[in-house]
C-alpha cells in the first residue's frame, strides 16, 4: 500500500511550532532578565515571612504576649520617627535582596563514592607491606580506615589521584632502595599508569609523597639563551627542582622556564659529557643544540660516526674545524685534539712558572663532539687501524686544565664498545627516550625519583651533573635543517643560530644570508657529498 503524504498543514506545522516555542522561550528570558530585581525581593520577602512564621510557632505561648507588645512598640517608633516608614522600607527591601540571592549549593567535602572507593583501594594494596603481625596498633590492617593513613588527597577531573600524601609505620624499611621501589611501583600502577610520579621520602615523618608531573614542554626551538661563558643549557626541567629560570622567546611572547645548566672550563668539577639513548631518541639533537651554543665562545671539532650527515649545516662555518664521518678523518681530527690538549697544558705551565697569565690561544674553550664513535671501533678493528677512542684519554683525563670539553653520545646496544677512559672521565650524564630503570642507574649513577614512563616525545630523558640530584630534562628542538620532515619554523631557527661561512684558502667568498635560495642549495650539495664520503 502506497504511502500518503502528509497534509500541508501538518508538515509545516511542526516548523511553526517549533519556531513559536523559541520566541516564546526568548521572551521568557528577557522578561526574567527585566524583572530579576522584583523576583530576586520577591523570593526574599517570601523567605523573611517563612522565618517569621517559623519563629512564631517556636515561640512559647506564654512569650507570644511580650512579643507582640516588643514588635508593636518598634512599629509605633519607626512610625512617629521622621523619615521612618521609608527607612523601614528601604531596610526591608534590602533585607529580602539578600536573603532573595541565589545561593550556590556548597561543594561536597571529602571525597565522593568512586574516590572514596579508589583511596580504599590504595589502602588495602599497600597492607601487606606496611603491616606487622606484632605490631599492637596497626595502622595497616585489612578493612581498616584509610583517613588516617592518607590525610591529604587531591584527584584531577577524571578521578585520578594527582597528590597523595602517605603516612607508613616507623618501622618499615624505608632505606633500603628495593623497599622503596616495590612501594612506588604499586602506586604507580594503582594511581594510574601513563603519567610521571614524583617520591619524596621523609625518613624522619615517616610520609611519602606522591605528586603528579605536569609534562614538560616540547614546544622550546633552539635560540640564543642568556648564559655566560661556560654555562650550556642541556635542556629544561621542573621548576621545583631548580632555583632559576631563562626568559624564552615563544612565538610573539615570553616565558621563564628552568632549565639544567651544564658549566665547564677550568673550575668545573664535570668538564666532561655522556649522552645515552635510543636510536631516535634526540641524543643528535642535543649535539647540535650544544654544538651551536659552544660556537658563541669556543671552537668546536666534531666527529660523527652514524654516517647519516646530521651535522653537514655545520661545515665550513666561523669555529668549525671539522666535520669528520669517515674513519680517517676521525683519526686525524682526534689526533690532533690530542696534540692540542698537549700543546696547551705545557704552554700554560711555562706560563705559571714565569709568573705570567696562560697564553690568549689557550682560553678559547675548544669542544669535541663524538657522535656514536662505537661505530668507528668495529671499522678499525677490521682494518686493522687504532681506535679512535684510544686517543681521547688525554683531552679526557687533561681536558679541564687545557680549556677542552669532550661530549660523547651514543646507543645503549653500543654501551659496552665505550672504552675506560670514557667511563670514568664523564660525570656529566644525559639519558635520552624510554630505558628501564636498570639502564638509567648503569648510566646516571643513581635512580631518578621519577618513575619513567614508556612513551616519551624526541629530546625527553634524565640528566644528573657529577653527585647531584636527578633532573627531568627536554631537550630543545634542535632538528637538522636540511631534514626535509623539519618544520619551516624550525629550519629558520637552527639557521638564524648558524655562525658565517669561512673564506676558502683560493679567496672566492661563499654566499651568506643575502642569497638566502643560493646558500640553502650549496648547503644541500655540500651535505650530500659528506654523506657521500662517509664510510
Amino acid at each position: 500500500m502506497a504511502r500518503r503524504p502528509l497534509p500541508r498543514i501538518l508538515s509545516t506545522g511542526s516548523a511553526q511550532i517549533a519556531r513559536s516555542r523559541e520566541l516564546a522561550r526568548t521572551a521568557a528570558d528577557s522578561a526574567t532578565d527585566v524583572l530579576h530585581p522584583l523576583i530576586t525581593i520577591t523570593r526574599g520577602l517570601r523567605r523573611l515571612a517563612s522565618a517569621g512564621r517559623r519563629r512564631w510557632a517556636e515561640t512559647p505561648k506564654d512569650r507570644r504576649g511580650p512579643l507582640l507588645f516588643l514588635v508593636a512598640s518598634v512599629v509605633l517608633v519607626v512610625a512617629l520617627v521622621p523619615y521612618g516608614p521609608l527607612l523601614a522600607a528601604i531596610s526591608l527591601m534590602a533585607a529580602a535582596a539578600w536573603h532573595g540571592r541565589e545561593r550556590k549549593s556548597p561543594e561536597p567535602e571529602g571525597p565522593d563514592e568512586s574516590q572514596t572507593q579508589r583511596l580504599q583501594s590504595l589502602y588495602e594494596a599497600l597492607v601487606p607491606y606496611f603491616s606487622a603481625a606484632e605490631d599492637p596498633d596497626p595502622l595497616y590492617t585489612h578493612g581498616g580506615e584509610w583517613e588516617k593513613a592518607f590525610p591529604a588527597y587531591d584527584f584531577d577531573a577524571t578521578g585520578r589521584i594527582t597528590h597523595l600524601l602517605v603516612r607508613y609505620p616507623a618501622y618499615f624499611t624505608d632505606g633500603e632502595a628495593e623497599s622503596r621501589a616495590r612501594i612506588e611501583q604499586l602506586l604507580h600502577a594503582k594511581s594510574g599508569r601513563g603519567r610521571e610520579y614524583h617520591f619524596t621520602w621523609d625518613e624522619e615523618g615517616n610520609e611519602l609523597t606522591v605528586t603528579v608531573l605536569a609534562p614538560l614542554p616540547t614546544d622550546i626551538a633552539a635560540q640564543r639563551f642568556v648564559t655566560a661563558p661556560g654555562e650550556t643549557v642541556l635542556g629544561f626541567t621542573d621548576p621545583t627542582q631548580v632555583q632559576r629560570t631563562l626568559p624564552l622567546g615563544h612565538g610573539d611572547g615570553q616565558r621563564d622556564v628552568p632549565p639544567v645548566v651544564w658549566r665547564t672550563g677550568i673550575r668545573s668539577t664535570e668538564p666532561h659529557l655522556l649522552v645515552m639513548g635510543q636510536p631516535g631518541s634526540g641524543t643528535s639533537t642535543l649535539l647540535r643544540s650544544i654544538a651551536l651554543q659552544a660556537l658563541q665562545y669556543g671552537d668546536v671539532v666534531i666527529v660523527e660516526g652514524g654516517g647519516t650527515g646530521e651535522y653537514a649545516c655545520l661545515t665550513g662555518r666561523d669555529g668549525v674545524l671539522a666535520v669528520e664521518c669517515g674513519l680517517a678523518g676521525a683519526l686525524a681530527s682526534l689526533e690532533w685534539a690530542a696534540t692540542e690538549t698537549e700543546r696547551r697544558l705545557i704552554a700554560v705551565n711555562h706560563a705559571r712558572q714565569a709568573g705570567r697569565p696562560a697564553p690568549d690561544d689557550t682560553k678559547r674553550p675548544l669542544w669535541v663532539l663524538l657522535d656514536r664513535p662505537t661505530a668507528f671501533t668495529h671499522l678499525a678493528a677490521a682494518d686493522g687501524r687504532k681506535d679512535p677512542q684510544s686517543l681521547l684519554q688525554v683531552p679526557l683525563r687533561h681536558g679541564r686544565a687545557a680549556n677542552v670539553t669532550v661530549v660523547v653520545a651514543d646507543q645503549f646496544d653500543s654501551a659496552e664498545a665505550l672504552s675506560d677512559p670514557v667511563r670514568q672521565h664523564t660525570r656529566a650524564r644525559v639519558v635520552l627516550g624510554p630505558a628501564t630503570a636498570e639502564q638509567l642507574e648503569a648510566v646516571l649513577g643513581a635512580p631518578p625519583h621519577t618513575t619513567p614512563v614508556a612513551q616519551v616525545p624526541p629530546g625527553r630523558g634524565y640528566a644528573r651533573l657529577g653527585t647531584g640530584p636527578v633532573h627531568r630534562l627536554q631537550v630543545p628542538a634542535t632538528p637538522d635543517p636540511y631534514d626535509d620532515a623539519t618544520s619551516e619554523a624550525d629550519r629558520q631557527a637552527v639557521l638564524a643560530l648558524l655562525p658565517e661561512r669561512t673564506t676558502p684558502a683560493d679567496g672566492e667568498t661563499v654566499p651568506s644570508d643575502a642569497v638566502a635560495s643560493e646558500a640553502v642549495a650549496s648547503e644541500a650539495v655540500a651535505s650530500e657529498a659528506v654523506v657521500a664520503e662517509a664510510p
